[in-house]
C-alpha cells in the first residue's frame, strides 16, 4: 500500500534523515516550555496585570490545548497523503504562527497564535516518528525512535534555560522570531526526504472534528483546580459532555470504512495498556517537575536559578534515559524496559520524598538523575509498543494517540496538584497552633516539608501503578526479531 521512491531502509544513509527529524523536533520541543520563565515579561510587556494572572496562564494552556488535539489528525493526513509532505507543512505553520506570537499586540491574539504554533510543533512529534521509523530496518526502529524521543526531551528541558538566555539579551519576542530562521535551515536540509504516499487511504474528517472537539473539553475540563475540590459543576459538565462526543464519534467510527483510528488500536489489550502507562507516566512526571522547583524556593531556602538548576537535574538525565531505552528495547522488549524505567523512576521519587532542608546537595543530586533516567527509558518503548499494534498506514497516528495520553495526564496531574495540594495543605495547617505561637513558624515548615514529601510520594505510586498496564504489553520482540 505504500510506496517509497528512496533507497533501501537498510543504507546507513537513512539515519541522516533520523538525525534531520530529530533536530526538526527539537527546535518545536523548545517552545513546549520557553515561556513557563519569559510569563512575567509577557505580562509586563502587554500589560497584564497580576491580578489576572488566570487569563495569562492560557499562553501554556492554549499551548497545552493546541498540541494535543490537532495532532491526531494532522498524524492522520500524514499517513494518508505522506509522512515527508505533512511534516514539512507543520514546519511552514510552526514558523508562520511564530511571526504571528512575535507581532502579539494583545493577549487574545497571543493565546490563538500559541494554539496555532502548538499545532504545528505538536504534530512534528508524531509524524517524526513515523519517518524515523520508516527510514531504518524494521528492527532497529526502536533505536530510532530513541533518538527522536531524546532529541524532543532534550528541547523540553533547554526551554526554560533558551527562554531566559534570549528574554535578557534581546526581548522575549525574538524566541519566536528565531523560529523562523530555523524551520527554513530545516526544510532546506529536509528537501530530500524519502517521498512515500498511500494508495486508496481516505482521512476521516468528521472523525477528527469529533476527536478535536472530546479532546479540547476533556483538557480544559482537567485544566481546571475546581475538577477535585468541587467547587464548581464546570469540569464536571465539560466531562460529560467530552463523554458525549467520544460515545458520538465510537459510533460513527463503528460505519466507516476507514476510520480515523485503526480499530487494531482499540482492539488490542497491548495498545491500550500502553495509553493507560503513558498517561500515569504523564501525570507522574508533572507533579515531580512542579514539585521540586517549588519545594527547592521554599523549605529547602534555595534561589530561583538553584530551583531551576535542581529542576534540569531531574530533566536533563531523560534524554540519556530515551537513548538507552530505544536500544534496549530492541534487546529486551517493550515490557521489560518500561517495566524497568517506571521501577527506576518509582525509586528516584520515593527517595525524594524523605528530602529535608538539611539534606547534601549530592544525595538529592543523585535522587533526581535517577528519576529523571527512569522516566526517559520508558519513552522508546511506550511509542514502539503501540506502532507495532498497528497497520503501516496507521504509524503516525498510533504515536499521536500516545502523546495525547502523555498530555491529558500532565493536564490530569496539574489539576490534582492544585486542587489536592491546596486541600491537603490547609488541613495540615489546621492543625498547627496559633499563629501566635512562638513555635508557629517552625511548625509551618515541617507543614510544608510534609505537603512536599506527600507530592513526590504520590508522584511515585503513580509510577508503580504504571506497573501494572506495562504486564498487559506485548513483549516487543515480535517484530524486532524481522528484517
Amino acid at each position: 500500500m505504500r510506496q517509497d521512491s528512496g533507497s533501501s531502509t537498510h543504507s546507513p544513509a537513512r539515519w541522516s534523515t533520523v538525525g534531520l527529524v530529530a533536530l526538526a523536533v527539537f527546535f518545536t520541543a523548545l517552545d513546549q516550555t520557553v515561556v513557563a520563565t519569559v510569563l512575567p515579561h509577557v505580562m509586563v510587556d502587554l500589560r497584564i496585570p497580576v491580578s489576572e494572572l488566570d487569563q495569562a496562564s492560557w499562553i501554556i494552556t492554549g499551548y497545552l490545548v493546541g498540541y494535543t488535539v490537532v495532532i491526531p489528525l494532522a498524524a492522520r493526513l500524514a499517513d494518508a497523503h505522506g509522512h515527508a509532505i505533512l511534516f514539512r507543512l507543520s514546519l511552514v505553520l510552526f514558523g508562520v504562527a511564530s511571526v504571528a506570537v512575535a507581532l502579539s499586540p494583545e493577549l487574545p491574539w497571543l493565546v490563538g497564535s500559541r494554539v496555532v504554533q502548538a499545532a504545528g510543533g505538536g504534530a512534528t512529534i508524531p509524524i517524526g516518528l513515523a519517518l524515523a521509523t520508516q527510514a531504518v530496518p524494521v528492527h532497529r526502529r526502536a533505536i530510532a525512535v530513541g533518538i527522536v524521543g531524546a532529541a524532543a526531551e532534550m528541547g523540553v528541558v533547554l526551554g526554560p534555560l533558551y527562554g531566559g538566555v534570549i528574554t535578557e539579551a534581546w526581548g522575549w519576542r525574538w524566541l519566536f522570531w528565531l523560529d523562523v530562521p530555523q524551520a527554513l535551515i530545516i526544510l532546506v536540509a529536509l528537501t530530500n526526504l524519502p517521498k512515500t504516499w498511500s494508495r486508496g487511504v481516505k482521512v476521516d474528517y468528521a472523525g477528527g472534528l469529533l476527536l478535536a472537539v472530546a479532546l479540547t473539553l476533556t483538557v480544559v475540563a482537567l485544566s481546571r483546580r475546581d475538577l477535585f475540590d468541587g467547587s464548581s459543576a464546570m469540569p464536571y459538565a465539560l466531562g460529560a459532555a467530552a463523554a458525549l462526543v467520544l460515545v458520538a464519534l465510537v459510533w460513527l467510527e463503528r460505519r466507516k470504512e476507514q476510520p480515523l483510528l485503526s480499530p487494531d488500536f482499540f482492539r488490542s489489550r497491548s495498545v491500550l495498556a500502553t495509553l493507560s502507562a503513558k498517561l500515569l507516566m504523564g501525570a507522574s512526571l508533572i507533579i515531580a517537575m512542579v514539585t521540586v522547583p517549588l519545594m527547592a524556593n521554599t523549605v529547602l531556602e534555595r534561589s530561583s536559578l538553584e530551583g531551576g538548576l535542581m529542576l534540569m537535574r531531574l530533566t536533563s538525565t531523560v534524554p540519556v534515559g530515551a537513548l538507552l531505552g530505544g536500544y534496549l528495547a530492541y534487546r529486551l522488549g517493550h515490557r521489560a524496559v518500561s517495566a524497568l524505567g517506571l521501577a527506576i523512576a518509582a525509586t528516584g521519587l520515593f527517595l525524594m520524598s524523605g528530602w529535608l532542608p538539611d539534606d547534601g546537595d549530592t544525595m538529592l543530586t543523585m535522587h533526581l538523575l535517577l528519576a529523571g533516567f527512569g522516566f526517559g527509558l520508558v519513552i522508546a518503548p511506550l511509542f514502539v509498543a503501540a506502532m507495532d499494534e498497528c497497520p503501516d498506514d496507521y504509524q503516525a497516528t498510533a504515536a499521536s494517540m500516545v502523546t495525547v495520553a502523555r498530555m491529558v495526564g500532565m493536564a490530569m496531574g496539574l489539576a490534582a496538584l492544585s486542587a489536592w495540594g491546596m486541600d491537603r495543605f490547609l488541613l495540615i495547617a489546621a492543625e498547627l497552633p496559633s499563629a501566635l505561637s512562638p513555635d508557629y513558624g517552625d511548625l509551618l515548615a515541617d507543614a510544608s516539608i510534609t505537603l512536599f514529601q506527600d507530592f513526590f510520594r504520590v508522584s511515585a505510586w503513580l509510577c508503580v501503578i504504571g506497573l501494572a498496564p506495562v504486564a498487559a504489553m506485548g513483549g516487543g520482540r515480535r517484530r524486532g526479531a524481522r528484517e
